[in-house]
């Protein structure tokens, strides 16, 4: 047993000795989260399964002044739940119940633990759903989803996790309980629910989540539109949205990415393109009808080569099913790579990805690219082979470039899968000074001694001095408080 004898006996007081992990085997199995270059053997891992459990683990790490990293799914890609060698992972693996469903009001109660799919399975025979569909949702779950405020493919129309949420139920650092937000559609005082929503497990620990359920559209078709090149495509992005029409869906993928799904999945891509958007319309018969017509007229005017419109359920998920395992399938091209997310300006898709191009032929590294086309989210794939000596560092350093592009046209470096330890230098690019020193004055407000989730997210200022971004010294900061920042 490595954890300390002091630690692990407060723990087990609270918490049964089989739902404390101390051995090197029991632990590696949590030294990383989805993005897999960092790595790191926790002190100890916690699986309670009684909100008094978490309390009690909270309230120990506290006094003793130990770091917690609260950990769900592990599908996260920014390294977020990536442990400390001092510190005490918390997994809500144990926490997969779906509490209550009111389809009268149209919410469901739900554990953090519960995967993201499984919400849309438990009130499928209502005719609702949850809409939020990242591509890991047959995994993760929806208190990482709520951590790292995901989206998915239908979040253009549907809006992202904060938008589809009630309220949630947290545990601070000191082991209070707090219900955030309500079943009312406004609270008093500051939104807090959207300040939790995405803030990465910096400020509490998420136990219970009331989510929003819709009910299922009549009907949904997706058109798939070819075209000979990428910023062609990425034109045609503006043009549907521009017209004032709004799709459930509206993804794009490049020649590469068609290719590597096509052969993983044979979803029916046409591997000739250099491009292809999947955008689906939702609604009534009569609605759809009418805005599948508007969108193939706009998608001809704007160069598409070829059109194919689903022609039932089944292709539709076919279309749709391709798109969800890009990820899976670009794995088969390479030894590694590096998935980024940076968001930017519709307006900005065929000036970026000629720039990421461009990029790519300067480190000489091949990237990929699928996204979320019609909210601007990016994901540049990042092909390398980290056995070969300073591929890693030039994949990494490829990504921070393409993130500054991104924050250069207006954009952010996320869209949905957090900042973490990945992208934590380009917080320093997009960010002020004073901006950050806001940051850390909220984090310290949920946590004065800084022991949820240390390192991840927001940096210190030294970070960015060094980073060569800002520059600052400590007598310059405004919090007494936040001197060691």
């Amino acid at each position: 047993m490595s954890a300390p004898v002091n630690l692990y006996t407060k723990l087990a007081a609270g918490v049964p000795e089989h739902l404390l992990l101390v051995e090197t085997e029991d632990l590696r199995p949590y030294e990383c989260d989805g993005l897999s270059a960092y790595r790191q053997v926790p002190l100890l891992v916690a699986l309670p399964e009684t909100i008094e459990q978490v309390q009690h683990v909270l309230r120990t790490c506290n006094e003793l002044r130990v770091p917690v990293v609260a950990r769900g799914a592990g599908t996260g890609l920014s390294g977020g739940a990536l442990p400390l060698a001092e510190g005490v992972l918390l997994s809500l693996a144990k926490f997969n119940r779906v509490l209550d469903i009111d389809p009268v009001n149209r919410t469901a109660r739900v554990q953090p633990g519960v995967r993201n799919l499984a919400i849309s399975q438990a009130v499928s025979d209502l005719g609702l759903y949850y809409a939020p569909d990242p591509s890991s949702q047959i995994a993760c779950t929806i208190g990482g989803n709520v951590a790292e405020n995901a989206g998915g493919v239908h979040c253009l129309k549907y809006g992202l996790t904060v938008h589809n949420i009630q309220s949630i139920e947290l545990v601070t650092m000191t082991g209070e309980r707090l219900t955030i937000g309500s079943q009312a559609l406004d609270s008093a005082g500051f939104d807090l629910l959207a300040l939790l929503t995405g803030s990465e497990g910096l400020l509490g620990v998420i136990v219970e989540v009331t989510v929003k359920l819709l009910p299922k559209p009549q009907v949904a078709q997706v058109v798939m539109a070819a075209f000979d090149r990428v910023d062609t495509a990425g034109a045609a992005v503006g043009r549907i949205i521009a017209e004032g029409i709004i799709p459930g869906g509206l993804e794009m993928m490049d020649q590469g990415c068609i290719q590597a799904a096509e052969d993983y999945l044979h979803a029916g891509y046409p591997t000739g393109a250099a491009a292809i958007l999947l955008c689906e319309l939702d609604g009534t018969a009569e609605e759809v009808a009418e805005q599948m017509e508007q969108v193939q007229a706009l998608l001809r005017d704007a160069g598409a080569t070829e059109l194919r419109v689903s022609r039932n359920e089944q292709e539709r998920l076919l279309f749709w099913a391709g798109r969800k395992a890009a990820f899976p399938a670009v794995g088969r091209l390479s030894p590694d790579y590096y998935c980024m997310d940076g968001t930017i300006p519709r307006k900005e898709l065929p000036r970026v990805l000629n720039g990421i191009e461009a990029l790519s032929q300067e480190f000489g590294l091949r990237v990929l690219n699928v996204f979320h086309a019609g909210d601007g989210n990016l994901h540049p794939l990042i092909l390398f082979d980290a056995n070969r000596e300073g591929q890693l560092h030039a994949a990494e350093e490829l990504g921070g470039r393409i993130l500054e592009l991104c924050v250069e046209v207006g954009g952010a470096i996320t869209g949905e899968h957090g900042v973490g330890m990945e992208k934590i230098n380009q917080m320093c690019v997009q960010f002020r000074r004073e901006e950050i020193v806001q940051f850390h004055a909220l984090k310290a407000a949920f946590d004065p001694h800084g022991l949820l989730n240390p390192g991840k997210a927001v940096p210190t200022l030294n970070r960015c001095a060094e980073y060569g971004a800002m520059r600052v010294s400590r007598g310059e900061l405004r919090f007494p408080e936040l001197e060691r920042f």
